[in-house]
């Protein structure tokens, strides 16, 4: 029961990813075509939603449900690394028309052909997690 408003935030997340056209096709060819502002708008406030979240919770060190100061592990940076991971990760996104978040939407909305693009997310994530020593990190 603790984790059912967990669920709860999923499913208004769902709602408005739907509503606000976020999970729709067409808006994320619209992005990819640079015609417009609409996605670009919605992804440009999660950010800083994400950036302000992020600083709240560095700055008061918030605790995780389970009562865990939530810390937050530095990562290497190395620019091969972000620019093939973004450029994999951004022509699977046009040529499925959805990144992960809005697939569990679509497929909540009815579409079933969406469930072909999560079998290649899952397929996508248990190769990684198979060559993940393999790769330079």
């Amino acid at each position: 029961m603790k984790y059912l408003k967990f669920l709860l935030i999923g499913i208004i997340f769902g709602i408005v990813m739907f509503k606000s056209e976020a999970a729709s096709w067409f808006r994320i060819y619209e992005m990819f075509q640079f015609q417009s502002f609409h996605m670009y708008g919605i992804m440009g406030s999660a950010l800083a939603l994400g950036v302000l979240g992020t600083y709240l919770i560095k700055k008061y060190k918030l605790k995780s449900i389970d009562g865990k100061i939530i810390q937050f592990t530095p990562k290497e940076k190395s620019f091969s690394r972000y620019m093939y991971g973004g450029i994999i990760f951004g022509l699977g996104w046009a040529l499925a028309g959805s990144c992960p978040g809005p697939i569990y939407t679509l497929i909540g909305a009815g579409y079933a052909s969406i469930l072909v693009v999560l079998l290649g997310a899952l397929l996508g994530t248990f190769i990684y997690g198979l060559l993940r020593d393999k790769l330079p990190h």
